[in-house]
């Protein structure tokens, strides 16, 4: 009898706990998601790279010569014209070289007059041997002597006579060298660079030493950029682009696509072209070697239907598991990707789902087919939603149903204990 009432005791308890917990406890809220209206208006898809200013024309002026730098005539920032002289190196040592090859130069003269001379006295050895033979007075092996001699003769007026042209050709060279040593100007601009100073040795004996760099015109200038082959596609020649400079805040230069060029450049294995933008810099506001943060528009649509690109990447959380390519959907791409689906291809529209809640609270996808995205919003190029229509762009958590996993490192509950032991230390 003890054992029963026992038994009915512990069962009373129990279903008591259990009715409490079930008339009382906490009960989960139904999900709540959060929508967005399809609207109206312009998308603009735009590629954005980082480049550097460059003058369009720039000319590095050099020295054909070694020496020593003896005077400077331009500095930063000077106008120089074509043929004006920039700066000279010490002349001595190249005067010296000229007056050496000119010596050379008489004493090869010379070396040609001595040598007619012994040509004429051996053509009249060798006439006199000639008229003796016929007489015999002389033997036949005088007179092959004799014109052995007057042919070897002749072979030194030539032999000095080249010398001759070898002792002017080198006086050429050091009067060239020596003209040289007077660096100018080649062409009309303005110094950006300087890169020697006086007293300065430069060498010239592999490469041509840098001295100057001159810009043709900074009131032409050109931004230099580097664009991912992701997004080379759509940019062509002529297109608009605009771009910012930190000098400059909140102030935006207009400029359009001169030239794409065919050469990739390989980084790490990142494929980039560079693509050159011409800008009009009569106010010389843009300086050489800033960055500049350049803006492309590649396509642009007006007054069509858009959406929220949180609308294309929302998954339902019963499809969490599931492979999106079942539910018409595509994995989540960031801003330059998407970019590059829209610009890339042009008017090719794409495949996408989206999901809206039916009249009962159920979520209903819907097949669209989009267009171009400027990174927050995708054009719909198909009529299956109408404009001002819901959709759902995520799931509305209230902040105390969030699970350590939706907070940042640090702040989830291990993290509150941490910091109440350490409170308590």
């Amino acid at each position: 009898m003890r054992r029963a009432v026992m038994i009915i005791g512990v069962l009373a308890v129990g279903l008591t706990i259990g009715g409490y917990v079930f008339f009382n406890g906490e009960r989960k809220a139904p999900v709540r998601y959060r929508t967005a209206a399809v609207e109206r208006g312009p998308v603009i898809s735009l590629v954005t790279a980082t480049g550097t200013i460059n003058p369009v024309v720039s000319v590095q002026v050099g020295t054909q010569v070694s020496g020593m730098i003896k005077s400077l005539h331009a500095d930063f920032n000077s106008v120089v014209k074509a043929g004006e002289v920039v700066a000279s190196i010490d002349p001595e040592p190249f005067k010296a070289r000229r007056d050496q090859a000119a010596s050379n130069l008489e004493m090869s003269k010379a070396n040609v007059a001595r040598a007619k001379t012994d040509l004429a006295q051996r053509k009249r050895e060798l006439d006199r041997v000639k008229s003796l033979v016929a007489q015999q007075f002389v033997s036949q092996n005088d007179v092959d002597v004799a014109a052995t001699n007057f042919q070897a003769a002749e072979a030194q007026v030539n032999v000095a006579g080249a010398q001759v042209k070898q002792a002017e050709a080198a006086l050429n060279a050091a009067e060239l060298d020596l003209k040289y040593t007077v660096i100018r100007s080649p062409v009309n601009g303005i110094v950006v660079a300087r890169n020697v100073e006086v007293g300065q040795t430069i060498a010239a004996s592999f490469a041509t030493p840098n001295l100057f760099l001159i810009a043709l015109d900074l009131t032409k200038m050109q931004a230099d950029t580097n664009v991912s082959e992701s997004d080379i596609g759509g940019i062509t020649e002529g297109k608009e682009a605009t771009f910012t400079v930190d000098a400059y805040p909140g102030y935006q230069f207009v400029g359009s696509i001169r030239q794409v060029r065919l050469a990739p450049i390989n980084v790490q294995n990142v494929v980039t072209y560079n693509v050159v933008v011409s800008v009009d810099n009569q106010d010389l506001r843009l300086k050489p070697g800033m960055t500049a943060n350049v803006s492309i528009v590649v396509a642009q649509r007006d007054a069509v239907l858009k959406v929220p690109n949180a609308a294309l990447r929302f998954t339902p959380p019963t499809a969490g598991q599931v492979d999106r390519s079942t539910l018409g959907g595509k994995p989540t791409k960031e801003k330059g990707a998407e970019q590059a689906a829209g610009s890339g291809r042009g008017t090719m529209a794409l495949s996408r789902t989206i999901w809206k809640q039916g009249p009962s609270g159920e979520l209903e996808p819907i097949r669209v087919q989009t267009g171009i995205s400027d990174g927050l919003a995708t054009e719909i190029v198909s009529e299956e939603l109408p404009e001002g229509a819901l959709v759902v762009v995520g799931i509305d958590r209230p902040k105390g149903d969030r699970s350590g996993s939706d907070l940042p490192p640090g702040f989830g509950s291990g993290g509150q204990r941490g910091s109440s032991r350490n409170r308590g230390m």
